[in-house]
């Protein structure tokens, strides 16, 4: 019998490679390579290859499960969905529709996060909603919202890496995050250009650097600002592209000038000779590129840290110009378009805000609801999961596994065990799933369509390959379900291109505007990158209603409109800020919310390993994966160890404020002295978010996950 080949995506990271997946004779799928996909052009790491096995009934869940005598026990659809309804509405009657939250995840398609967002304002009348994305990218989104007036991952595409002239990468270790991309740098490297790499550790991917820069965790602010500091001081700055292209560089200036090169040396830990290299690799080619990802971004003051690499930027001329820019390396497989539709706290759909009057009448009329009756801004993700069990009494959850990933991550299972009814959908049994009242085994990625954007603002499409098993079903058949129990029978198809037809309705107009994509163009080409209006501007200039009634009574046809052939690269002509000037932003140093002391003198930074993503509740049911990465370590240096007496793979506790974690030691010359590493893929005694500081950055309201004062202590046998 012949087989078909289905082309699709990859289910983990933001690089979302191309693959095709073939169902085999004897049953399961096989991945191979598809390399007509410009961004893997083939290539999978570990974790794509070995994505199928997910699949097997073996290691997902294959039937509702409600809790009954104190265990989770197979249940029937009906009765499931009957309890969450019936729980959901006997709370909001008795405490108000705020004592429902709602948390979703990074990994969610676009057509499930939209609808999520829909349904908790909707349906449930909920402010409560946030999603694991919070943990992501929020500070490079605030920040590049202020400086440009427009967050996009990259608001340029990958193959544009390798014809610049220098990337200086901040906090990535993308030959362990994102195997398939280190190409571009290679290539980069290949063609003159230059990498400059920051990261405290000396990673694999530092390893590929012209030049490592090694800073002390949480300093990469002032590493930014001794940077600036030099370019003034030595002329590099370009005087005509900041008087025609931006605001607000006095204010900027005269910060930086605060932070001279000896100063940062002391905070950072980075010597004067280092910092002077990098401003000469970074402004003597014609083009260059800054690019952050998570070790900047997961501070206290990483909007501000971001704030910094962006001004450095703009001072030497390096945005909105071809091959030059500022991007952030998104992690989660769609943590982009997670929440530029609505799942994110303070967001309505196409990246709109809010408490935007226009845009909640523009959302409010696609939805036909009083825009009156949508409720304004909610908490950020550790603070909805922080009022759990208190003023927030029920918790639906799709797609997260916040016992394993959020900050402070035993005070986050304390209160997910208080919640009166936590329910949650999700494709495997995960440590979050395991205190659930209600579990709902949900379609994975081989088992659905539908569309997903990756770091490079590329909207990608899905494609189904496999039905599901029989008691398997979509969240957007969940989430349709509910709300039929609830009152409300219109409103929420299960079918994805039915919902995406929507999306774009409700997105025309707005920043992330996607009204000119259909499934059919997805089908075609290798995705669309947004802004992709299906208007002419002259037509938008009219306002948002006047985009809404030109969009077509059949998008699929398209009939009479001019047909956008996407933005890959922003920002050329102008920035997206109301006189068209990017903005400059005056930041300064500060301290780390936990700095070390006499009882906590070390400092722990985390992060992944190439093996296992994210929480680890996919890829830890994975032989293979697990083989290769089979549980978490505590990275030290030999002369932290030797004061310890700790020999390799000894169990060590990295003890903080918040907790104690045990896991055998790694000792290594790649980590600075001062400071301990541990992966955070694992629960139970080895799982590293036990540890982090929940302190949040005020503007982008993410957490410190990467750096805290802590102490180690050698674990002795009894």
């Amino acid at each position: 019998m012949e087989t078909t080949s289905t082309p699709t995506h990859c289910p983990y990271c933001a690089l979302q490679c191309g693959m095709n997946i073939t169902p085999l004779p004897q049953g399961g799928v096989e991945v191979t390579e598809r390399a007509d996909f410009p961004v893997n052009r083939g290539a999978l790491c570990g974790k794509g290859r070995t994505a199928p096995a997910v699949l097997s009934s073996a290691v997902r869940l294959t039937s509702p499960l409600v809790r009954s005598g104190g265990r989770l026990v197979p249940a029937s659809w009906e009765a499931a969905l009957d309890l969450i309804a019936e729980r959901l509405g006997t709370v909001r009657e008795r405490y108000g529709p705020d004592a429902l939250g709602v948390f979703g995840g990074g990994g969610l398609t676009n057509e499930k996060a939209y609808t999520l967002g829909k349904f908790a304002r909707v349906v449930l009348g909920t402010s409560q909603i946030d999603y694991n994305g919070r943990f992501c990218m929020s500070s490079a989104a605030a920040a590049g919202t202020k400086a440009f007036g427009l967050d996009r991952g990259l608001p340029f595409p990958l193959e544009d890496v390798p014809r610049t002239g220098c990337v200086i990468l901040v906090g990535s270790n993308l030959a362990e995050t994102m195997p398939p991309s280190l190409r571009f740098f290679s290539e980069l490297r290949d063609n003159g250009g230059t990498l400059i790499v920051v990261d405290p550790r000396r990673t694999r991917t530092a390893e590929q650097a012209d030049l490592h820069l090694a800073p002390r965790p949480g300093t990469d602010l002032a590493l930014a600002l001794g940077l600036l500091h030099l370019v003034v001081a030595e002329g590099r700055t370009d005087e005509a592209y900041i008087r025609e292209r931006t605001s607000g560089w006095a204010e900027a200036r005269a910060a930086a000038m605060a932070h001279w090169p000896e100063y940062v040396e002391r905070i950072t830990g980075v010597s004067v000779p280092q910092l002077r290299e990098a401003v000469r690799l970074f402004c003597e080619p014609e083009s260059a590129m800054v690019l952050t990802a998570r070790g900047p971004e997961q501070q206290a003051k990483g909007t501000d840290t971001v704030g910094a690499w962006i001004n450095l930027c703009l001072a030497t001329g390096r945005a909105g110009r071809p091959l030059s820019g500022y991007g952030c390396l998104t992690g989660q497989g769609n943590g982009q378009g997670g929440r530029e539709h609505g799942q994110k706290a303070d967001q309505l759909p196409g990246y709109r805000k809010l408490d935007d009057p226009a845009a909640r009448r523009h959302v409010a009329g696609v939805w036909g609801v009083d825009p009156d009756s949508l409720p304004g801004p909610g908490r950020s993700a550790y603070e909805l999961l922080d009022a759990l069990g208190t003023d927030i009494r029920t918790l639906l959850l799709m797609g997260s596994n916040p016992v394993v990933s959020a900050p402070r991550a035993a005070h986050v299972e304390e209160r997910l065990r208080s919640l009166d009814f936590l329910a949650v959908a999700d494709v495997v049994l995960s440590e979050t799933a395991e205190l659930a009242d209600v579990v709902l085994p949900v379609t994975q990625w081989a088992e659905e369509t539908g569309t997903t954007t990756s770091l490079e603002g590329r909207v990608l499409l899905r494609r189904q390959a496999v039905a599901p098993p029989p008691e398997v079903h979509s969240d957007l058949h969940v989430l349709h379900e509910l709300a039929v129990r609830l009152g409300v029978e219109k409103g929420f198809p299960t079918d994805p291109e039915e919902v995406f037809e929507e999306l774009r309705r409700a997105s025309a107009g707005g920043p992330a505007d996607y009204s000119g994509i259909t499934y059919r163009r997805l089908a075609e080409e290798n995705g669309v990158f947004w802004p992709c209006p299906s208007v002419p501007d002259a037509a938008a200039e009219d306002g948002e209603d006047a985009v809404l009634d030109a969009l077509p009574d059949d998008p699929a046809q398209d009939a009479g409109t001019s047909v956008h052939p996407g933005t890959p690269r922003l920002f050329l002509d102008r920035f997206a800020t109301a006189d068209g000037r990017a903005r400059f932003v005056p930041v300064t140093h500060r301290a780390s919310a936990e700095e070390p002391d006499a009882e906590y003198p070390l400092l722990l930074t985390t992060g992944r390993v190439v093996s296992q993503y994210q929480s680890g509740a996919q890829t830890r049911r994975v032989a293979e994966l697990n083989a290769a990465a089979p549980g978490p370590f505590v990275e030290l240096h030999p002369r932290l160890a030797a004061r310890l007496g700790a020999a390799e793979g000894d169990p060590l506790a990295v003890v903080s404020r918040r907790g104690r974690a045990v896991a055998p030691a790694r000792i290594t010359t790649a980590i600075r002295p001062d400071t301990v590493f541990m992966p955070f893929h694992w629960p139970g005694e080895g799982r590293a978010n036990t540890l982090t500081n929940p302190a949040l950055d005020p503007t982008s309201r993410m957490p410190e996950f990467k750096t805290c004062a802590v102490r180690v202590e050698a674990v002795r046998p009894g």
